[in-house]
């Protein structure tokens, strides 16, 4: 029996909820300033930001496993639930903590995107004894390594010895790990229910992909690593089992004649949600290359073609094969256009919600033109209303946090790692700054509760601009970038000459550099609370319905 309409858009609404993180990361010789990037977007539901100092332990110390590290309903600093413990370490290192922690204070960092598997590789907490989570990892790796490759090899035993226990629905995990100079990219399946520690088999199925230095790689939650050589160590490191269990499975036949293709075998059939963002990624980055002789496929739309996107003899459905592991940009990249990134809405494309014909209304002379109710970000309700194709931008307006995160080996560590910060919907709230020497973040970054509304959260005040822009989304959005592209661009012409005050304090005395890069940006982050406080008060008067 075929399933209901509004069945099938409540499944795909839980499908889109649970992948939404989508990473970019270049190495040195394709950004434009010559420092690795790491960006990801719309991570964990905690979005509290804090600093979490290194310490000191002493021998036979145990650090605890714990679920729950994404709860924002957690007391800040709260471990969660433990279940279970490993060695510690003499000493751990100062990192950023949040739902999925990002970078430590050597300039070690690391990105997330979570990534679709197969059901048979599928485990529930206690059915097994998987007890390590990705966010779990990424904790232990910024504490204990300096390195890229050390934190990969870090992540990748802790998975062996530990097992990989899915955090984020039934997914899979990616992560790209970045130092000054270079990055890498992990992905971890699991091996599915009744795993035991004892049994001496791995607990998770990994490999890792160095990033070409002058390339650049995209995850829309799937998996990027296609063709594995184990014997080439600079750019490749695999678990044991990395092709056996495929094998084992019936997966792969070694005596087919094909090769191994890591995506392939461990990763179910694509979906659009996922390709619809390699495909922005390829034509926003190298709109001009042609894999195999063919361009990339054609989806923008025109103003003779607006139903071009819900024409199923129009799109086309290309094979994840054209897709590159990673690609050299054809312009350098910055930090500005990863954020442009991140910001997309797909605009101008079939994937565009904004410009689904059922957004068009008469014009008045005879013709048709989009509404100014037209939004990007249409609730479930509302796509349901207007039967408005679900779609998967890279913004989302049901976000929580991400960040771009530079890597600059020529700076000491305390000014080199520099990350951007946004909190819910990249498209509405405006990035700030954190260094990898900052002792603090603000108390409004570090302040989020999902069932009580706050002025003094920075995330609160975002997202009821977010909301309000609803109301006449091709107007108020222009309010917002009115009110929040200055402020950035304050920002970003004011960091050379704050780092350069710093570099000078540094040598002599590296306690005061660090004060005066975390006072900035704290300050910073103070200011965020009441602009989009004065924004909403702006947009509530500008597009109350009593003036209808």
């Amino acid at each position: 029996m075929k399933k209901p309409l509004f069945l099938l858009c409540a499944l795909l609404s839980v499908t889109s909820m649970l992948h939404p993180c989508t990473v970019i990361a270049a190495g040195k010789k394709a950004t434009k300033d010559g420092s690795v990037i790491l960006s990801h977007t719309d991570c964990g539901p905690d979005s509290r930001i804090q600093v979490v100092p290194g310490r000191t332990f002493g021998p036979g110390e145990k650090a605890p496993v714990c679920w729950g590290l994404q709860d924002p309903s957690r007391p800040l600093g709260s471990p969660g639930e433990i279940l279970g413990y490993i060695p510690q370490v003499a000493q751990t290192f100062t990192y950023f903590h949040s739902a999925y922690s990002h970078m430590n204070e050597h300039q070690l960092a690391i990105a997330e995107s979570t990534l679709n598997q197969r059901p048979e590789l599928v485990v529930a907490k206690g059915a097994g004894e998987q007890i390590m989570t990705i966010e779990q990892a990424q904790v232990f790796a910024l504490q204990r390594c300096r390195k890229a490759k050390d934190a990969v090899r870090l992540v990748g035993q802790l998975m062996d010895t530990y097992g990989f226990l899915p955090s984020s629905g039934d997914g899979s995990e990616s992560l790209v790990i970045g130092d000054t100079e270079e990055a890498w990219v992990f992905e971890v399946y699991g091996v599915g229910p009744g795993w035991k520690k004892a049994s001496g088999k791995a607990g998770a199925i990994w490999a890792a992909q160095r990033i070409p230095d002058d390339e650049a790689v995209m995850i829309p939650n799937w998996s990027v690593i296609k063709g594995i050589d184990p014997k080439d160590s600079a750019r490749f490191l695999v678990s044991k089992n990395y092709q056996q269990e495929a094998i084992d499975r019936g997966w792969f036949d070694p005596k087919a004649g094909r090769p191994f293709i890591w995506q392939e075998a461990y990763a179910p059939l694509p979906e659009e949600f996922a390709t619809g963002r390699f495909w922005l990624f390829a034509t926003t980055f190298a709109p001009n290359l042609k894999l195999n002789g063919h361009a990339w496929p054609d989806r923008k739309l025109t103003a003779t073609e607006p139903f071009k996107g819900i024409s199923p003899y129009f799109q086309t459905v290309e094979p994840l094969s054209i897709y590159p592991f990673s690609l050299k940009p054809e312009k350098l990249i910055s930090v500005q256009d990863v954020i442009a990134f991140q910001r997309s809405t797909m605009e101008g494309t079939i994937y565009d919600m904004a410009s689904d014909p059922a957004w068009l209304v008469p014009d008045g002379k005879g013709g048709l033109a989009r509404s100014p109710l037209a939004t990007p970000f249409p609730g479930k309700d509302l796509r349901a209303a207007l039967r408005i194709t679900l779609r998967r931008p890279v913004a989302r307006h049901r976000g929580h946090y991400g960040m771009v995160c530079q890597l600059r080996g020529w700076l000491p560590n305390a000014i080199g790692g520099l990350y951007w910060i946004y909190l819910d919907n990249p498209a509405i709230s405006p990035y700030v700054p954190m260094y990898a020497g900052a002792t603090a973040t603000a108390p409004s970054y570090q302040l989020y509760n999902p069932e009580a509304y706050s002025d003094a959260s920075a995330r609160w005040t975002i997202d009821f601009v977010d909301n309000l822009a609803n109301l006449r989304f091709q107007d108020a959005i222009r309010d917002v970038r009115e009110a929040r592209d200055p402020f950035e661009k304050a920002i970003f012409e004011r960091l050379p000459a704050l780092e350069a005050e710093a570099l000078a304090l540094h040598p002599k005395n590296p306690e005061a550099a660090k004060k005066l890069l975390t006072d900035y940006c704290v300050g910073i982050q103070n200011q965020v609370p009441g602009l989009y406080i004065h924004l909403r008060e702006k947009l509530i008067t500008k597009y109350t319905n009593n003036r209808e």
